[in-house]
């Protein structure tokens, strides 16, 4: 066995937010605390999107825009849990290829309140209903951070059609390559830790680590918005009228419900009520609160003046860096993740943005992609032993392995990013052309200009 293969099924708190089912002995009954901590934690997440997301999105908007983003969060969200429940998490979360799942749970068959799923502790298990709502909550905000790149122009049939094709074949094959496993209840020695293994997904077996989605949620997302932004083009007046968010009140407070939010999103991806859910609960504070000073400090030298929309966008930089790391780095880890986030994604949503020459309106490639790369990177980095990360856990000897190779391992996380970035840019691509061939995706000149919220949804959020 290759020590890629060693270090990849060896890797005690390897995928992320999530783990595949698993076939569990049925003498093992789900402990109380663990089931109430993922109750909470999967309704966090969803706060995250209905409202946090939502208020962010409407807040960054112009006035005569901000119901269209609310429509769009609040019905992609409800299509995708459908989507999820009829197909998704059966593709997403069964054994199947390296790349795709079956249909053995499909319509959610066979789910029941006996039914349960596999965690990251040998003989530990949580109801696998509520595994799966979790997961389902975690793919609602992957595609609600889209609309965001190509908010303000584009047409709402079309972003349902693209999300469903995205969803398909983007999402469910990249959480699947980089979450799915066995669980580890069955690994005994060295040939039982190969096999199960095998059955896990491709990036999995590589040995990418990836605790809460930097891969499968933020770059994922990323790339398709910005793809979307080129495929719709440039808002009408963009670069010579001034487009300023019209509710800063609404991006501090959409911000903080995500922040808030967040401790669901990565303290809940250890699965139980832990030692790790607790320093993924820490490095989710500490990382956003030194990114919004990062942010702050950096806006402060180069404009002369510290605002609410830069501590606002450096909140959610730390979040979206210390995702993938969360459960996997230490605490001052976290807090140089977070720093290097919040400075690198002033750059994200000005020198590269001008550098790419997309309008990506909400700066979803800018914070999102950009925060997302770094944190999968540096993730390799700061799990060092070493650097006071919790390195590689060995489930044949059930404790930490003694070997980590910082190089090996960023190149392991720079695959991983490669890979996401490449599949979801070339499904979002085919996605976006055959919503435009079907329905359209940018709505007309005269309705751009007097706003989607009266010309898509006959309503306006502010009466005169």
């Amino acid at each position: 066995m290759s020590n890629t293969i060693k270090n990849l099924l060896a890797t005690g708190l390897l995928a992320a937010a999530t783990l595949p089912l698993t076939a569990v002995a049925a003498a093992l009954e789900p402990n109380k605390g663990d089931t109430t901590w993922m109750l909470i934690c999967t309704a966090l997440v969803m706060l995250m999107t209905l409202p946090g997301l939502a208020l962010f999105y409407g807040g960054l908007t112009r006035s005569k825009n901000v119901l269209s983003v609310l429509v769009q969060c609040m019905v992609v969200f409800s299509l995708i849990i459908v989507l999820w429940s009829i197909y998704g998490y059966s593709l997403a979360f069964t054994e199947g290829n390296a790349f795709i799942g079956k249909f053995d749970r499909l319509f959610l068959k066979g789910l029941t309140p006996e039914s349960v799923a596999a965690t990251f502790s040998k003989g530990v298990v949580i109801p696998e209903l509520i595994f799966m709502a979790f997961q389902g909550v975690f793919a609602t905000i992957t595609c609600c951070l889209i609309v965001g790149a190509f908010a303000e122009r584009a047409k709402f049939a079309g972003i349902l059609v693209f999300m469903v094709i995205w969803f398909t074949f983007s999402y469910l094959p990249i959480a699947h390559m980089v979450w799915s496993w066995p669980g580890p209840d069955d690994i005994k020695d060295a040939a039982s830790l190969e096999a199960v293994t095998a059955k896990a997904g491709w990036l999995f077996q590589k040995g990418v680590l990836d605790f809460a989605g930097g891969t499968v949620v933020h770059i994922n997302a990323a790339i398709a918005g910005l793809v979307g932004s080129f495929v719709i083009g440039k808002r009408i007046g963009f670069g010579k009228e001034p487009m300023k968010p019209h509710n800063m009140v609404h991006v501090m407070v959409g911000a903080s419900l995500l922040w808030f939010g967040w401790f669901g999103f990565n303290a809940g991806s250890a699965l139980e009520a832990n030692g790790t859910a607790a320093l993924a609960f820490a490095n989710t504070l500490l990382a956003t609160a030194a990114a919004v000073l990062g942010w702050t400090f950096a806006e402060w030298v180069l404009k002369g003046k510290p605002s609410m929309l830069g501590a606002a966008s450096g909140c959610v930089a730390g979040l979206v860096g210390i995702t993938p790391a969360a459960g996997f780095v230490g605490p001052m880890g976290a807090l140089a993740i977070g720093a290097v986030a919040g400075f690198a994604c002033v750059w994200g949503v000005s020198g590269l943005k001008r550098m790419l020459g997309s309008d990506d309106s909400l700066d979803v490639f800018g914070i999102h992609g950009v925060a997302g790369i770094l944190g999968a990177i540096l993730t390799g980095v700061f799990a060092a032993p070493a650097l006071g990360g919790t390195g590689i856990f060995d489930y044949i000897t059930n404790a930490a392995s003694p070997e980590y190779s910082i190089p090996g391992q960023v190149w392991l996380q720079t695959q991983g990013v490669l890979v996401t970035l490449v599949w979801s840019a070339v499904v979002a691509y085919i996605a976006f052309k055959i919503a435009d061939m079907l329905f359209g995706i940018r709505v007309p000149e005269d309705q751009e200009r007097e706003g989607l919220d009266i010309n898509s949804h006959g309503e306006s959020a502010y009466e005169n």
